[in-house]
């Protein structure tokens, strides 16, 4: 449900909440609007960001255009305000001929409208005295920035990634601190390269980018709701040594890893959940919160469902919900003793076990199966990137990566890490391959028949 909070700020930002506005003066904002969407430019990492956002804004003004008191130009410039929303969530797929033809459309109106001649601002009111305590609260902190845009962004955020959101936060307000500033309605182009040049101090620079991404996400929002004069971020990401250092394990490292799982007793939820992150290349958040219902059978094949169906799941965006087929074998994978562990009730989500602390119990298990093996820079997610880079090194089509990891694009798939709509049988028989076993008929044990 779209809140009042929300509300007000879409009549703000589209200067809706002046029952006097003319349409002219309506026009004339709604067409920097569509300017500045058009020509600002969008890092590849914030597409869904700016894509949700977009979204919520024709939602918002729709409930507007349903409920609100309207002057017949106000109404004008809600459904003008819903064709550029639409026209901005086009943009990013691609499309970006829509807003320019709405720019069009405004400029020709315009030319043909004869206040244009002088300022309609001014033509209906006259100059504007800012009280000095006004001016005053134009000072703005990181901190009220932050707060703001999580007031009203959090509805939009996956529960998930909220903790992580408000602690990155944190840290980028502590980094304009440490460099003294405090008031970012005025800031300039060096304050925010002396806030990445902290942030460098004591981070690696793909983590400074990751930061520095979501500085960019709340300062691009405050420039577009007038909290900031500008909001001067373009090209403010690092180019360069921004690779992960993160490892993939080797295949005897994996062999090794589950040979110990493999030792553990067959009820040991530890065992299972170290198990499926091997064999399926998950995150370890997708795993913790796997249900019994949540491993099926589809088209004959014994698969993981990975879903946010019910109170409590969160997935980290709209690509990660798919099926990953179970592969009896792969690495002494036993399919028929999981089968009925599950029944029993050794998933990590039956023993009350959170994403937090499975990361927490499987990270230490690795480590202390691994022992001196484990490099510094290998962790539990090293086991997602091995399973990239097996599916890489067998030619496994990027589609196919793509639908078994869960990636936003399948060029992520490789090149990070080394949608879906695919058949389950294909899927499972490119893991089969990928582990070099022939897979039995329907995916069903061997034992089985």
């Amino acid at each position: 449900m779209t809140t009042s909070k929300q509300l007000l700020s879409t009549l703000r930002a589209f200067h809706l909440e002046n029952p006097e506005a003319t349409w002219p003066e309506l026009r004339d904002h709604l067409r920097s609007i569509a300017e500045d969407v058009l020509a600002t430019p969008t890092e590849w990492e914030l597409l869904d960001t700016h894509g949700i956002v977009y979204s919520d804004i024709r939602d918002e003004l729709h409930t507007i255009a349903r409920t609100a008191a309207l002057t017949p130009p106000q109404a004008k410039a809600v459904e003008m305000g819903r064709r550029i929303m639409h026209a901005a969530e086009r943009r990013l797929n691609g499309h970006p001929k829509g807003l320019a033809d709405l720019i069009d459309e405004i400029d020709q109106e315009s030319s043909s409208d004869s206040q244009t001649l002088a300022s309609p601002s001014l033509s209906v009111s006259p100059p504007q005295v800012i009280p000095a305590a006004v001016q005053e609260a134009k000072s703005r902190s990181w901190e009220e920035l932050a707060d703001s845009y999580m007031a009203e962004h959090s509805v939009n955020v996956k529960v998930s990634t909220l903790g992580a959101l408000r602690t990155q936060h944190t840290v980028i307000g502590r980094a304009f601190e440490a460099v003294g500033i405090s008031d970012l309605f005025k800031h300039k182009r060096e304050d925010l390269i002396a806030v990445r040049t902290k942030l460098l101090e004591s981070r690696a620079p793909s983590t400074v980018n990751n930061l520095l991404a979501t500085l960019t996400t709340v300062l691009k929002w405050a420039e577009a709701n007038d909290l900031i004069k500008k909001a001067y971020t373009a090209k403010l990401k690092l180019t360069k040594a921004t690779t992960s250092k993160r490892e993939g394990f080797t295949e005897a490292q994996v062999v090794k890893a589950m040979h110990y799982a493999n030792g553990l007793p067959v009820t040991s939820w530890q065992r299972w959940g170290l198990s499926l992150l091997a064999i399926t290349g998950a995150r370890v958040g997708e795993i913790a919160q796997l249900t019994k219902t949540d491993i099926k059978q589809v088209d004959g094949c014994w698969c993981i469902d990975i879903n946010e169906n019910s109170p409590g799941k969160s997935l980290k965006n709209r690509y990660s919900a798919r099926l990953v087929p179970l592969t009896h074998g792969a690495f002494g994978f036993d399919l028929t003793s999981f089968l009925e562990a599950v029944k029993a009730g050794a998933l990590p989500a039956d023993n009350g076990i959170n994403a937090m602390n499975a990361s927490r119990h499987l990270g230490a298990l690795l480590k202390k199966a691994l022992g001196e093996d484990r490099l510094e820079t290998q962790s539990l997610h090293s086991l997602r990137h091995s399973m990239a880079a097996r599916l890489q090194s067998k030619g496994t089509p990027l589609p196919f990566a793509q639908a078994i990891l869960g990636h936003a694009s399948g060029s992520i798939s490789y090149d990070t890490y080394g949608g879906n709509g695919l058949p389950i049988k294909a899927l499972a028989g490119v893991l089969s391959d990928a582990f070099g076993i022939a897979p039995p008929e329907n995916n069903e044990p061997t034992a089985q028949g």
